[in-house]
């Protein structure tokens, strides 16, 4: 294993001793010991709260060893000390086992090894005590600082009760609140929308959980998260209304449109008054059970934060119906805020118009959330709406255009071949879940449904009002809080292009923006075990929220990817893409070559059709069929696709940023499209395409309170390539998005496209790959037309940034 730690910041020995005392680890009656022994035996029976007596945490001494022969009671026994003696012991305390994880001879040699911090010298009390404090707040072998470790087993339940306010060591908040006691209540919020006009303006339901503390006047922060999916979901309507993928793509009129013509505008709307307030109270009408919850907020729960959860207009228990992405559901997610703001009203319930207010409320609130969750923190923080201090949104949907279609096709998200827009608005229609509420409101919903429909515009897949409506780049200058990002490199399903395009955006704006990129699909980040992020997002939230000062702004990376080749690897840099200039690649047959090359002028064609058979397997089996396309010899598939592959590479280089291609291209058909893939070709151990699960319910998020498994990527068995990036193109949106291009049979055409961007390692003795082909079994229509590519080679290209990383 290997440990990274960045959150971890570096304090003066008198602020050390000061949050030391601060959390009753010591006193100063322990700073009167001067027998560095003495000292040390304090210091290690502090660390076992469960043991509740004296003579029970002696006990627990003569678990550990000092050294290969004398346990830890008969060596304290014996009056000695040692720096090595100290880091057995605490090796062990961090749950590492002796032998398999380290040697008692050099225990120094597994922490340098596992990238664990210690001090090469401890003389004296002082330097004890800052190697103490230091220790506390190192990660255990399963992945969590000793000191959350020391939580689950009871440690700040001392502070239950009797503080009235949070407690912060090394710059993050700790869990003096008690889990047992969280407030549980429901309110509904007063949007300013009338989404399924019944002249009443849509309430929203809005679930909240707080520390009882609030009760008695302690004011926290509010970690919000809006899902549409909290409530429940349609799948089977969901799967009813998947379109259809095997159809042909279709000739598209040629065109003149400009981006003006497809411009959506916000309309005037005449809105129902607000309602009259009856009267006002402190005290909500309504409770419930356990909540659709997120194991970061769970983890902040204890540590004095508030966890809100709202899954907005067209949900159970809520008015309104959904629109998917529109600016209703935006609006809809920033009612909540200013509700927690003080700038909003809100209901005990829907009928009593008893007011009740977020008087627990300190008016600073963040958002969290993945992939919807996070798409909605993203369009709430696109209105710069005050009170909102900071997002935290993984795999977040930063254009809604780039999620369901790509250079004007209908691309699919990974894994849901025929969802779209519509599909997504009913499924996450839970107000259907209750009958008698879905029949005021069925008829109305279903008429905005077939809209939804109509204007997502499958048969074109250009970009259209519908999909600038539902665009937050275009408002990213309006953004004033500070933004922390985490995408997967290999995230098919919310695609990487969605982050980098929002992370460039916000380079221009004067707010902090900081960016995690994984080796992970479309996954949660924050229970792997070598990487700190949840220490990271807890640094983050108590300086944006309550205000600590522990420089977090300037501790953590700006940008942090996750190494493709090293497991338990991450390493920060300060911007996803690079200043080095693009190299140009041309192909040539089945080969990327320097444009210095002798190059041939020839052309290479590839078919669209496959025998009704082969058809039918692949449609089904994406895993078979991509399998049969990046295989070089003997594949089923090599007259489907064209594959150029660089010369073997005689070190290792770093791709970032954006991958563009450039083909010359005709086909016999007046409509077509093109795919591209690139790959790294080589026989290696590369990391899983899903973290594995290393302890289930192993990560205590506080003491009898809630768990979350342990995860890492580890290495797969040896596979012979890799898909970096990929990209779509319709042949008739050579121009843009919205015009549509002539497209005459056999007429050669000049083609570019950027791929998704990557941020991706190929070790020396492997190939960059450029596999060019149609149809994507996995994402694009399936026509299966008698259709054939002819691609001109010595006039298309690959440009890519390459960086030499031999000594990195």
């Amino acid at each position: 294993m290997k440990n990274n730690q960045f959150a971890h910041i570096q304090t003066s020995f008198s602020q050390k001793i000061e949050e030391l005392k601060r959390i009753n680890y010591i006193t100063d009656q322990t700073l009167l010991e001067k027998n560095i022994v003495n000292l040390w035996q304090l210091l290690i029976t502090k660390a076992f709260p469960e043991a509740l007596t004296e003579s029970s945490k002696l006990e627990k001494l003569s678990t550990f060893l000092a050294d290969e022969t004398t346990d830890l009671t008969t060596y304290i026994a014996q009056k000695n000390f040692s720096v090595t003696a100290f880091y057995n012991v605490a090796l062990q305390l961090l749950d590492f086992s002796p032998t398999i994880d380290f040697n008692f001879l050099d225990p120094l040699e597994a922490m340098r090894k596992i990238n664990l911090p210690f001090c090469k010298q401890i003389s004296n009390t002082n330097e004890l005590l800052s190697a103490w404090y230091e220790l506390l707040c190192t990660h255990t072998k399963n992945g969590q600082l000793l000191i959350d470790v020391l939580a689950t087993k009871g440690f700040f339940v001392q502070f239950y009760g009797k503080t009235s306010s949070p407690i912060f060591f090394n710059g993050k908040a700790q869990p003096v609140f008690d889990t047992d006691k969280l407030i549980r209540e429901v309110v509904y919020v007063e949007s300013s929308l009338d989404t399924d006009q019944d002249d009443k303006l849509d309430l929203l339901k809005v679930e909240v959980i707080r520390p009882a503390e609030t009760n008695a006047g302690l004011k926290v922060p509010a970690l919000y998260t809006a899902s549409p999916y909290n409530q429940g979901t349609n799948d089977e309507d969901g799967d009813a209304l998947m379109h259809q993928m095997d159809v042909a793509l279709k000739h598209k009129k040629e065109n003149n449109t400009t981006y003006k013509d497809v411009e959506w505008h916000t309309p005037k709307q005449d809105l129902p008054s607000p309602r009259s307030i009856i009267s006002e109270t402190t005290q909500a009408s309504e409770t419930f059970n356990r909540e659709a919850s997120y194991t970061l907020n769970d983890y902040f729960l204890a540590r004095g934060f508030a966890a809100v959860y709202a899954a907005g207009i067209g949900t159970m228990d809520s008015d309104g119906i959904r629109t998917c992405g529109s600016e209703e559901e935006t609006s809809s997610t920033v009612a909540v805020i200013e509700w927690l703001n003080n700038q909003r009203v809100a209901f005990t319930n829907k009928t009593d118009n008893i007011q009740i207010k977020a008087w627990w409320c300190n008016n600073s609130i963040a958002m969290t959330g993945r992939s919807y969750l996070g798409t909605l923190a993203t369009a709430a923080a696109t209105t710069g709406v005050a009170g909102l201090k900071t997002i935290i949104s993984e795999a977040a949907i930063s254009n809604w255009y780039d999620y369901y279609r790509e250079g004007g096709l209908v691309v699919a998200p990974g894994g849901f071949p025929g969802e779209d827009a519509d599909v997504l608005a009913l499924e996450c229609f839970s107000r259907k879940k209750q009958a008698g509420d879905y029949l005021k409101v069925s008829n109305f919903f279903n008429s905005k449904l077939n809209q939804i429909t109509h204007d997502q515009d499958r048969s074109s897949g250009n970009y259209n009002k519908f999909w600038d409506a539902r665009n937050y780049l275009k408002s990213v200058q309006n953004i004033k809080a500070d933004i922390i990002m985490v995408h997967g490199l290999n995230d098919w399903n919310v695609k990487p292009r969605n982050a980098y395009n929002l992370w460039n955006e916000l380079k221009k704006l004067p707010v902090n923006h900081k960016i995690i990129l994984h080796q992970g699909q479309h996954i949660y980040i924050n229970s792997f075990r070598s990487l700190d992020f949840t220490d990271m997002m807890n640094l983050w939230l108590s300086y944006k929220l309550y205000d600590v000062s522990n420089n977090a702004a300037d501790v953590l990376p700006d940008v942090l990817v996750q190494d493709n080749l090293k497991p338990e690897t991450w390493k920060s840099y300060s911007d996803w893409n690079t200043t080095k200039k693009a190299e140009e690649l041309i192909l040539q047959q089945h080969e990327l070559v320097s444009r210095n090359t002798d190059l041939q002028a020839s052309a290479a064609t590839f078919q669209d059709y496959l025998s009704t058979e082969d058809f039918k397997l692949y449609s089904t089996n994406h895993t078979l069929w991509k399998k049969h396309l990046l295989q070089v010899e003997k594949s089923p598939l090599k007259n489907n696709r064209l594959i150029f592959k660089s010369a073997i590479l005689k070190k290792d280089v770093l791709l970032r940023g954006t991958p563009e291609v450039t083909v010359n291209v005709a086909t016999n058909k007046d409509h077509g499209l093109l795919s591209f893939m690139l790959v790294d070709y080589g026989a290696s151990k590369r990391l899983k395409s899903t973290p594995s699960i290393l302890g289930r319910k192993t990560l205590g998020l506080g003491y009898h309170w809630r768990e979350d498994n342990l995860t890492e990527f580890t290495l797969d068995s040896v596979t012979p390539w890799k898909m970096i990036s990929v990209g779509h193109i319709n042949l008739q949106n050579r121009t843009s998005l919205w015009k549509n291009d002539e497209l005459l049979p056999n007429s050669f055409y000049q083609v570019s496209l950027n791929l998704q961007p990557t941020f991706y390692k190929i070790p020396k003795n492997h190939q960059l790959g450029l596999v060019v082909y149609a149809t994507d079994m996995r994402m694009t229509v399936r026509g299966n037309e008698q259709q054939s590519y002819s691609i001109q080679l010595s006039s298309s290209s690959l440009k890519i940034k390459f960086e030499d990383i031999e000594n990195e």
